[in-house]
């Protein structure tokens, strides 16, 4: 294993030097890299990463028509990726409809405390009886620990004892053990049984249960029999049954595979692309409370995703009054000092002082979103506010709340709570308008120099070069500010200009870890039937999908994903997908580099010409042309390190784990894929070095 280890990361630090690989020399320049480079650089830079047929396809189109119609995603058909996310019907539900069918543990916990009736509808009301009876039931047990302990337990220990996770919470609620009673009760179960029903009868007979039998019925099943008992079923009663103890589970397992099956799939890369970019930009952190990941969904569906190709300004508003943004950077509690509901709450406070409902509101002004507004939005650190501009916009911004944050959190502008009178930014003074001061501001601040050149800036580093050529920032802003931040059109002036086609920047941006994991399954060909393990190995790999918890998002150059581990975790994964050893993640390299330069060889490296024949054809396949010697040779020695290919694959693989209950029930019934022939294992670590090497964690 030291062998392979230390190979491994031999070869994925030979060749250029990563960091170095990235800098841009020349502001302008007189040569253009041209015919298929220019082709892999375009998939490169605007997609996630090119499949195979890719640059075949592109050519037979044209560049600048195959640009063109990804700056108008609407024209590309993309009905298979509609199909692919059929899967997972909760992430089209519109806010309200979410946040009522599948409840939050902070709605449960407000119908507990004001003994609220529980819902009419049959399948909303077992949900939501479920989830209540398994706080309970946590409850009770936490209760019978602490009875037994409280001669031993210290003051800070009871304090903690009184912390009760509801479903979906980070406990999972068939834990608790049954005590023998209980099991004595349930023994006549028969939870097989139930299985084998009709899938409409066995939703209805599942539903019926109660949820200390529907801990039992769990606890029956083993990971394959739970997605038996999904078999035939909608995915609507699929997502049913994992609501039922825990509807967060389900609502974040949906959120993140679905991103993740788009990201590969979809035709309409550019979109989706941009899509991530400004995810990064305005960013969410998806952990900020146990309400966001219910305001995700419609974040990314309804906000950014609509606007990632269109008008600056528009995805600006959108973001400001989105319930997401609102909640993660807690402007949705910011009261003006002067306002008529901060004089009720100092009023509350002298006649209730110690009162938890007066505690429990709104304190008073919060700055927060209106500093990363110009910081991170749209100025810039030095944009030329000051911290008086942070006070005077965070004013502005009082009364952008959300309505019933926990049951349907839309966006209301709540006049009680702004901050009356006329306030002063950047030297232009607002007049008192209410809502209208924070839209004439953001106007402001999408139309200024200094967001323009902000924005471009940052467009030019995720897409031209960790240090892009200033000239090119400048001729992006231009564009920016005379389109009135039109972003197809800033796109399409970088495109269009020298300095994206220099030489020096092919290859030189190193991958995010998401471009890394995407790319690799989509370059492989891989057949995706349960995206947890790919989501997964984004959290192993240091870019979990909406885990930046500040708001400044993720890094687009490449010093922050450089380092030994990371690399070894990158080799990792590529030989852990090459080798199918990601659960619902299969490659067929057979297929991939031809039935007849795949003939069965022995587990050592076995005839040399073989193996070199086949290292060619990948080489084609997964980079669009040929490696450096120094990579070729690596990839061969390292196939003679080890008499065994399996170990090799065994040294090298990423652990998955078990896919969980969830995954096996929403993952069930997903496009079943051809089994195909069996793995070519020699093939299969060759391509596993070739994710890994350094020419493809660059693009």
């Amino acid at each position: 294993m030291r062998v392979w280890v230390a190979g491994g990361l031999c070869l994925l630090l030979a060749g250029q030097p990563l960091e170095a690989a990235a800098a841009t020399k020349k502001a302008v320049v007189a040569r253009e890299i041209q015919s298929d480079e220019r082709v892999l650089h375009a998939l490169n830079r605007f997609t996630f990463g090119p499949r195979p047929g890719d640059v075949a396809a592109v050519q037979a189109m044209g560049l600048h028509e195959w640009f063109e119609r990804q700056l108008n995603p609407a024209s590309i058909d993309d009905t298979a990726l509609e199909v692919r996310l059929g899967l997972f019907p909760a992430m089209n539900l519109q806010q309200a409809e979410l946040m009522r069918r599948y409840p939050s543990p902070l709605l449960l916990r407000q119908m507990m405390q004001t003994n609220a009736a529980l819902p009419a509808d049959p399948v909303e009301h077992a949900i939501y009886a479920d989830q209540i009876a398994f706080y309970k039931l946590a409850q009770a047990k936490q209760a019978a620990i602490k009875a037994d302990t409280s001669q031993t337990m210290a003051g800070d220990d009871a304090d903690a004892a009184k912390q009760t996770a509801l479903p979906g919470d980070g406990v999972d609620p068939a834990v608790p053990a049954m005590s023998a009673h209980e099991e004595q009760f349930y023994k006549g179960l028969d939870a097989v049984r139930i299985v084998n029903l009709p899938p409409d009868q066995r939703v209805q007979r599942i539903l019926a249960l109660s949820p200390e039998e529907l801990i039992a019925f769990r606890q029956n099943l083993s990971a394959p029999e739970l997605a038996a008992a999904s078999a035939g079923l909608s995915p609507e009663q699929k997502e049913i049954l994992v609501a039922l103890t825990g509807s967060p589970r389900m609502i974040g397992g949906e959120l993140l595979q679905s991103r993740m099956i788009r990201d590969i799939y979809s035709e309409r890369q550019l979109e989706a692309v941009m899509t991530d970019f400004w995810l990064n930009h305005f960013n969410v952190y998806v952990k900020k409370n146990q309400n966001e990941p219910y305001l995700l969904p419609a974040y990314e569906r309804d906000v950014i995703r609509p606007n990632a190709l269109g008008k600056f300004e528009d995805l600006l508003v959108a973001t400001a009054k989105s319930p997401a943004m609102l909640m993660y950077l807690d402007n949705w509690q910011s009261i003006g000092p002067e306002s008529p509901a901060a004089a009720r709450v100092t009023k509350l406070q002298e006649t209730m002082p110690d009162a938890k409902v007066v505690k429990a509101l709104p304190q008073g002004l919060n700055e927060n979103y209106a500093r990363e507004l110009m910081e991170l939005h749209t100025l810039g650190v030095n944009g030329g506010y000051t911290q008086t501009d942070v006070t005077q916009v965070a004013k502005l911004f009082t009364g952008w709340t959300i309505e019933q944050p926990f049951r349907g959190a839309t966006y209301r502008f709540e006049a009680r709570r702004h901050e009356p009178g006329p306030k002063m930014v950047l030297g232009a003074s607002i007049p008192e308008g209410g809502e209208a001061e924070g839209l004439q501001v953001l106007h402001m601040l999408a139309t200024s120099p200094a967001t323009a050149k902000f924005i471009s800036n940052k467009l030019a580093v995720r897409f031209v070069s960790d240090t892009p050529p200033p000239a090119l920032v400048d001729r992006m802003a231009k564009a920016f500010l005379a389109s009135d931040g039109d972003i197809k059109t800033v796109l399409r002036t970088m495109y269009d200009s020298p300095e994206f086609w220099a030489p020096e920047i092919y290859r030189a941006k190193v991958k995010t870890p998401l471009e890394f994991v995407v790319s690799a399954v989509r370059v492989s060909g891989a057949a995706v039937t349960n995206a947890q393990p790919l989501v997964g190995a984004l959290d192993k790999l240091g870019m979990p999908l909406y885990g930046m918890q500040t708001p400044n998002g993720y890094s687009w150059v490449a010093e922050p994903w450089v380092s030994t581990g990371a690399l070894v975790n990158r080799m990792n994964f590529a030989l852990g997908l090459s080798s199918n050893r990601l659960q619902g993640v299969r490659t067929d390299w057979t297929r991939m580099i031809g039935a007849e330069k795949s003939a069965a060889v022995p587990a050592s490296i076995g005839d040399d010409a073989v193996a070199k024949a086949k290292e060619l054809r990948l080489e084609m396949v997964l980079m669009g042309q040929p490696v450096s010697e120094k990579t070729r040779a690596s990839v061969l020695e390292q196939l003679r390190a080890t008499p065994a290919q399996q170990e090799a694959e065994k040294n090298f693989g990423i652990s998955a784990g078990e896919p969980g209950p969830m995954a096996a029930i929403l993952n069930a019934g997903a496009p079943a894929e051809p089994a195909g022939p069996p793995l070519d294992r020699q093939a299969a670590v060759m391509a596993g070095l070739l994710l890994g090497s350094p020419e493809f964690q660059r693009r």
